[in-house]
C-alpha cells in the first residue's frame, strides 16, 4: 500500500506542477497581450506622427517653392538690370 500511497502523492505533484505552469503561462499570455496592445497604440501614434509631418511639409513646400523661385527671379532682374 505504501508504494500505492507514493504513487498516489507523485502524480498530485505532477498535477499541482502542471497546474502551476499553466497559471503562470496564463499570467505571461496576458502580460504579452499588454505589451502588444501597447505597441499596437504606439505604432498607431507614430503613423498618425508622420502623417501630420507629411502634410506640414507638404504646405511648408507649396509656400516655400514660389518664395525662393520669386526670389531668385528678384535676383536675377537686379543683375541684369544694373550689370
Amino acid at each position: 500500500m505504501s508504494e500505492l500511497e507514493d504513487i498516489k502523492q507523485l502524480l498530485t505533484e505532477i498535477r499541482d506542477n502542471q497546474q502551476h505552469s499553466i497559471a503562470k503561462q496564463e499570467e505571461h499570455i496576458a502580460l504579452t497581450q499588454q505589451h502588444l496592445d501597447r505597441a499596437k497604440s504606439q505604432v498607431e501614434e507614430s503613423i498618425g506622427l508622420q502623417r501630420e509631418a507629411i502634410d506640414k511639409q507638404r504646405t511648408i513646400t507649396r509656400i516655400a517653392i514660389p518664395g525662393i523661385l520669386a526670389c531668385t527671379l528678384a535676383i536675377v532682374y537686379l543683375v541684369v538690370r544694373y550689370f
